[in-house]
């Protein structure tokens, strides 16, 4: 008898439907054809131990199975479960007529349990856009694959509960969540709030201003100055997530594994902050099978690299192409995957290898040229691409013991929402440009043009710290944020010079005592 079940393939984060083709006949050799990996060809041993041990019989006959298309390579253990209903329907066990309206997938333990997946959200996507009535998945992945509307989704715990339902023998009930009121309810609530911040009043403005824009930044001070504190907030002050975006970036997470067992859909930006120890292919992604890296797991959201100079140069390097077009495309030499990369980078580094250059207190005991020797582990292209530059200075004991409470993340927060609606509107005939930190060289002359007493500004900034043309697009890009947080239609001076303060931190100026 020959069937035929429906399950999935992941590819970058978008699903490609698989037809499963299973047929049973005179024999006893058992063939599993269509470019399955050796993870799905060990399948066959952890199907029969489900299935004896639930009390079914494998057919003792030859069982013939093909995975189309068949130039798409199947991976993972998600194919237990439907190569394993495809048998048991193929043998006569299991009644045909229903496969057809399904999507199966799922892990099979040794005793029959169902085990979690990867990448059930796109999965549930391509399900409901292809037309099928619903999705059969483990039960720990259902309350991610629910998030998708008019799709009965069912989880599943053992492969007894899959064959009665097929079978008409028992209901399984169906998994619904309320998206929207738990995405709304869960967007109010975070672990680090701006409050418990003394002092520091500049430095918490150019996070504002960064927040505000989507700008990249990094932060030189000394070690305990409060870097690491204040990136871990910078999420607290970000705009909600849209319903789309909170979507793309699931979609992203789920693939690669990191969507919790409660989780439906995200509702925090993320804030990704990887070890220095970090490898390239792990901050980018890639792999024999391509999988998303850090960069793309910060997708509207935050990745916080600390202490900057630590990570590898070939690492940092790496970034410099997904900072600028905000995807990356990772190609072998069968296939190519694109995922999105459009992040926030803050970052943070001491001053030299001491820690205590330029500090008020402390001396700095680096000898003479380690400063800039520190400073040169971060290339001028990489360093371009970051848009705002602050200097932070140890807080005084006044700051720290002061009982008075700072102002809270959602005082900022709103400024920058007010700011990011000001962008919204102005882009809103522009493809792709959510932010002024995505604006292109050609939408720099219509939205950030200076007038001529600010060109002259900008003129003497350049030629004093020797700075690049890309660093005149960053300036211009960070003066149009400030003016929109001023809710200024045009650039300022004052608007103008806050920006160039901001980068100040160049590497032509830095360093000049060492």
């Amino acid at each position: 008898m020959l069937v035929k079940i429906f399950g999935a393939a992941v590819q970058g984060i978008e699903a490609t439907p698989i037809t499963i083709e299973v047929n049973c006949s005179k024999g006893i050799k058992f063939m599993l054809v269509g470019l399955p990996d050796a993870s799905v060809k060990e399948s066959h041993e952890r199907i029969i131990s489900a299935l004896q041990v639930n009390g079914y019989k494998f057919p003792r006959q030859q069982v013939v199975i093909n995975m189309s298309p068949a130039d798409i390579r199947k991976e993972g253990t998600a194919y237990d479960l439907p190569l394993a209903i495809g048998i048991m329907a193929a043998s006569g066990s299991i009644e045909p007529n229903k496969l057809e309206d399904y999507i199966i997938m799922g892990e099979l333990s040794l005793d029959g349990s169902i085990l979690p997946i990867k990448g059930v959200l796109p999965i549930a996507i391509m399900t409901r856009t292809l037309g099928y009535k619903g999705i059969v998945l483990p039960s720990k992945n259902a309350r991610e694959a629910a998030v998708v509307n008019n799709l009965d989704v069912y989880g599943v715990n053992n492969i007894k509960e899959v064959v009665g339902f097929f079978n008409e023998e028992a209901e399984l009930e169906k998994t619904t969540v309320d998206t929207r009121a738990e995405f709304y309810n869960a967007q109010q609530s975070f672990e680090f709030d701006f409050s418990d911040v003394k002092g520091q009043e500049n430095v918490k403005r150019a996070l504002e201003v960064s927040a505000a824009g989507g700008h990249n930044l990094i932060m030189i001070g000394p070690p305990g100055a409060g870097k690491s504190m204040m990136a871990k907030r910078m999420p607290s002050i970000l705009p909600p997530f849209s319903l789309q975006e909170a979507l793309e970036t699931t979609k992203i997470h789920s693939v690669a594994g990191k969507i919790g067992t409660e989780t439906s859909l995200m509702s925090h930006r993320p804030f990704r902050s990887p070890h220095h120890t970090i490898s390239d292919v792990a901050l980018v992604g890639g792999g024999t099978y391509p999988q998303p890296g850090e960069i793309s797991l910060a997708h509207n959201g935050v990745l916080f690299l600390d202490e900057l100079p630590e990570f590898s140069r070939n690492a940092l390097e790496v970034m410099r192409q997904p900072l600028e077009d905000r995807k990356i495309s990772i190609s072998r030499s069968r296939f190519s995957v694109e995922y999105p990369a459009s992040f926030m980078l803050v970052s943070s580094m001491n001053p030299c290898p001491c820690g205590y250059y330029n500090h008020p207190e402390k001396e700095c005991v680096c000898p003479n040229g380690a400063v800039q020797k520190y400073l040169n582990k971060i290339s001028g292209p990489l360093l371009d691409r970051i848009d705002i530059h602050i200097e932070i200075v140890p807080v005084p004991f006044e700051k720290i013991s002061d009982k008075t409470p700072a102002e809270a993340s959602r005082l900022i927060r709103e400024r920058v929402i007010m700011a990011r609606e000001i962008q919204r509107e102005r882009f809103k005939d522009e493809e792709g440009i959510h932010c002024n930190a995505q604006m292109t060289p050609k939408m720099l002359t219509k939205y950030a043009s200076p007038d001529d007493e600010g060109l002259k500004l900008l003129k003497t900034a350049m030629d004093r710290f020797n700075l690049s043309a890309r660093a005149y697009d960053r300036i211009l890009k960070v003066s149009r944020t400030i003016a929109d947080l001023d809710n200024s239609e045009k650039i300022l001076l004052k608007h103008l010079a806050e920006a160039i303060n901001y980068r100040n931190l160049d590497r032509e100026t830095w360093a000049d005592k060492k």
